[in-house]
């Protein structure tokens, strides 16, 4: 029997034209620039022109990730889109983004573990390549938080912003990938924290879409001992070291959470890839626009081994292992 690995084969991302500074929400909300940045790292975030929406990202993002893939509409026959804010309540933004992209063969589909989506999208697409039930994947992290936001909430609007990120995932044999491929992946979840990062409506619930609400310090103490013994899990199945790691691209939440993190896993400083400076947390699409940077100033390149992670609402969180 032939054994198949999902090679990455191109990366894009894409962020919205309007930005929006700390100085300009010092303007809407009682915050300053200091106190944003002491707390969350972050500077500025992107937030999404009027009309402009989670599939329009999505579908920019891929373009771009199909372009650097050397790869054409009919080349794509499996999209995933991770998101927890859609166009819709249905259809799947995902079968949104096939229609933009001229795409008319395969399956489309959403998944939703808020900013561990990505990852959770990624052993998702890997499943159903390694199984042969598909040749080439797109797969999307996309979210338009701004549209979710509490204005007035300053421990929570200032953390998010707009974006997206894509990959070209490839089936190849595994003498064709040699070692490159994704290597390990380690996903959790545990339904007891919900209470901890949740949006309050739903069309079930409050026939509403609700606001994002966050008890920011439980999280933060979840974030880093979740996250590390996900690393340690998924590094171990792979039968590697944290050592190996060429580089660290982690769910850019907040400078503290990454910085936290890369010292319990024993990781140097200048192999952990942070953005969140530039863009904020934009939940599922922060992974592969980090990794998108990344490769486009030339810190990644194909051979090296990356190490992804996330955690989100649910409590939901992850880590994938992956050789470029």
């Amino acid at each position: 029997m032939v054994e198949f690995a999902s090679v990455i084969r191109g990366v894009g991302g894409y962020l919205p034209e309007r930005i929006l500074t700390n100085e300009d929400l010092s303007k809407m909300v009682d915050t300053t620039d200091d106190w944003i940045t002491a707390r969350t790292g972050i500077r500025k975030r992107h937030i999404a022109a009027d009309g402009q929406t989670t599939s329009d990202l999505g579908a920019e993002a891929a373009r771009r990730a199909m372009k650097a893939a050397g790869v054409g509409p009919d080349d794509i026959d499996l999209i995933v889109v991770a998101t927890a804010t859609p166009d819709y309540t249905f259809p799947a933004t995902a079968t949104v983004v096939q229609n933009k992209l001229g795409i008319t063969r395969g399956a489309a589909f959403d998944l939703q573990a808020v900013c561990s989506g990505f990852v959770y999208a990624i052993a998702t697409a890997d499943n159903f390549l390694a199984r042969g039930q598909f040749e080439r994947a797109l797969v999307i992290g996309a979210e338009t938080f701004s549209r979710i936001l509490d204005w007035s909430d300053r421990s929570t609007c200032v953390l998010f912003g707009d974006g997206a990120g894509a990959v070209v995932l490839e089936r190849q044999t595994k003498a064709e990938a040699g070692e490159r491929g994704v290597k390990g992946i380690h996903l959790r979840s545990d339904g007891r924290y919900r209470d901890l990062l949740y949006v309050d409506g739903g069309p079930s619930t409050t026939q509403t879409v609700g606001h994002l609400r966050m008890v920011g310090n439980q999280v933060f103490k979840h974030a880093v001992g979740k996250i590390s013994d996900s690393v340690r899990a998924a590094t171990a199945d792979a039968g590697l070291q944290i050592s190996d790691i060429d580089w660290f691209v982690p769910h850019q939440a907040n400078q503290r959470i990454l910085s936290a993190v890369a010292e319990r896993l024993g990781l140097e400083e200048h192999k952990v890839v942070s953005t969140v400076a530039e863009h904020g947390n934009t939940s599922a699409a922060s992974v592969p626009l980090a990794l998108a940077a990344a490769i486009e100033d030339g810190r990644v390149k194909q051979g090296d081994l990356v190490l992804i992670e996330a955690i989100g609402g649910g409590l939901t969180w992850g880590s994938a292992l992956i050789r470029m």
